[in-house]
């Protein structure tokens, strides 16, 4: 069209909506370069921003802020690489604009000037003053801001909502200042914090203890049981919790469950913590959704019967390393929790397939199962799935020894629904169990059967027939030949990641590829 376009006549409001529906940030950023006002309105219509280490961070911040108004979420990660410096003052190329500022490259080593490139507390001020609409605040490895800084961003954005400090050394006052300025926070996150206190812990459940819904603390010694007891006295609708802390005992954790019992998500990785605490849970937190028990070395199958009692909701379940757990705490939790969805089974020595086996009779909602490390479960165990749990969409299988081809054919003919089959390091799987995936299991998209040695080109050719691949990984499969890939190359033309390391395959065929499947963009060799 020529002279003015059409859309152009359309109301600010109404582009702006359309604007909302690009698929892409790239699309976006695409779409500004139209003309001036689709660059203001661009602009206006930016809600986050993402920022790694940046040389000048306090001019970058101020830059940022007069571009983009109507900012609410901010994301500064310090782990990233160091991008360059931000000039002002002077008309630069267009390939040394300020906003190359977001393009990382990394800092070379011997600078001197590591300093110049840390978020300061004068920077955190700037972020205040330029976002005032700010509602979501993420501070990943920013070691060297303090608790003034804290203090500055809490008095100003007193909208905020989600506030992420991993890695940050602020201290007790910063914490006390979000906790009286920040009445809204709901998301919260002090992993490796390792400057606070109970003190800090305290002052912050006294003024956001209201609104307060996620919690996670890692890695911050001097955070002990006197700050869970604030926390359950004073966050009654706190949803979810995630702890890892050696300093943490039962008392602590008792409080958060008599305190918060609309608690859903609870993540812990407590060695100090034993059956009182769990069985607490299993009695106070009925509406327990996602439990996660992480390097247990205390706790017993009581735990997991007040578990299966009380929580009757639960739908994903996470046991890794859990040593003194058996079949028993397993199969109270299928028989208590129907709705379980999601299972992962990691280091657990003494569950035996009768466990795994009350999982199938009991739980058909079950869409995703992982048993890593697991000695003592068989074919008897994954048939049961199969026979029980028709919705099954992703499996995960790790070095389990004795677990074979009589395993995987009947959770082939059982789970048609399968999309994701991960199965590594399970010597005893070979051709059959693969050929059956691939005459029964059509909707697979996601293949792994590294180091499964006895798998060969005939499971290749079947799965290449039956299914449409995205992703293969044969790494260390030492029987797969050509005839196996080429196979996989004519039957899944979606695929786009292939990993055949350890593989005799000849670089020709991987070079011709490409005729086959286009999008393969990723191949390790």
């Amino acid at each position: 069209m020529r002279g003015i376009g059409r859309i152009n006549a359309l109301p600010d409001e109404l582009i702006l909506k359309i604007f909302l529906h690009l698929d892409s940030k790239m699309s976006w950023d695409a779409c500004s370069l139209v003309c001036k006002r689709w660059l203001m309105l661009q602009r206006l219509g930016r809600h986050t921003i993402r920022v790694g280490a940046s040389a000048s961070p306090h001019g970058l911040i101020n830059l940022l802020a007069r571009r983009f108004v109507n900012v609410r979420n901010v994301f500064i990660d310090e782990s990233l690489s160091v991008s360059p410096p931000v000039q002002s003052g002077r008309r630069q190329r267009a390939d040394q604009s300020p906003l190359s500022a977001l393009r990382l490259h990394c800092l070379n080593e011997e600078d001197s000037g590591l300093d110049s490139y840390c978020l300061s507390d004068s920077s955190l001020s700037a972020i205040g003053d330029g976002f005032i609409k700010l509602e979501k605040l993420s501070l990943i490895w920013c070691s060297s801001i303090t608790s003034a800084g804290l203090q500055a961003i809490a008095e100003k954005c007193r909208f905020l909502k989600s506030l992420d400090l991993q890695g940050c050394y602020i201290g007790d006052a910063g914490l006390a200042a979000v906790g009286e300025c920040c009445t809204l926070l709901e998301d919260l996150n002090l992993r490796f914090c390792e400057g606070l206190t109970d003190t800090g812990m305290v002052q912050l459940t006294f003024g956001c203890g209201k609104t307060l819904k996620s919690l996670g603390i890692a890695s911050c010694p001097k955070i002990t049981d006197v700050s869970l007891e604030a926390v359950g006295s004073h966050c009654k609708y706190l949803e979810a919790l995630s702890l890892d802390s050696n300093n943490i005992q039962n008392k602590g954790l008792v409080a958060i469950a008599k305190g918060c019992r609309l608690l859903k998500d609870l993540k812990l990785q407590c060695v100090n913590l034993m059956d009182e605490a769990l069985q607490a849970v299993g009695i106070f937190c009925s509406s327990l959704e996602l439990l996660a028990l992480y390097s247990f070395q205390r706790f017993t199958d009581k735990s997991l019967i007040a578990i299966g009692k009380g929580c009757k909701r639960l739908k994903n379940l996470t046991l890794s390393y859990c040593y003194f757990l058996s079949e028993k705490g397993l199969e109270s939790v299928a028989a208590g929790c129907p709705e379980l969805m999601h299972l992962e089974v990691n280091g657990c020595h003494n569950i035996e397939a009768c466990g795994v086996i009350s999982i199938g009779k009991s739980c058909n909602r079950l869409s995703e199962l992982a048993l890593v490390c697991c000695p003592k479960i068989d074919d008897n165990a994954l048939s049961e799935i199969g026979r029980g749990c028709k919705y099954l969409q992703a499996l995960h299988l790790e070095d389990c020894s004795i677990i074979g081809d009589n395993a995987i054919s009947g959770i082939a003919r059982g789970c048609r629904n399968l999309k994701k089959l991960h199965i590594h390091q399970c010597y005893e799987v070979g051709n059959e169990g693969i050929i059956a995936v691939g005459q029964n299991c059509k909707f697979l998209t996601d293949l792994s059967l590294r180091f499964c040695d006895r798998v060969g080109d005939e499971a290749l050719i079947s799965i290449g027939e039956g299914c449409s691949l995205q992703h293969l990984n044969v790494s260390g499969c030492h029987l797969i030949g050509d005839a196996g890939i080429t196979a996989i190359a004519r039957g899944c033309p979606q695929l786009s990641y292939l990993d055949v390391s350890f593989l005799e395959v000849q670089p020709a065929l991987i070079l011709n590829l490409s005729s086959f499947t286009r999008k393969c963009a990723n191949v390790l060799l």
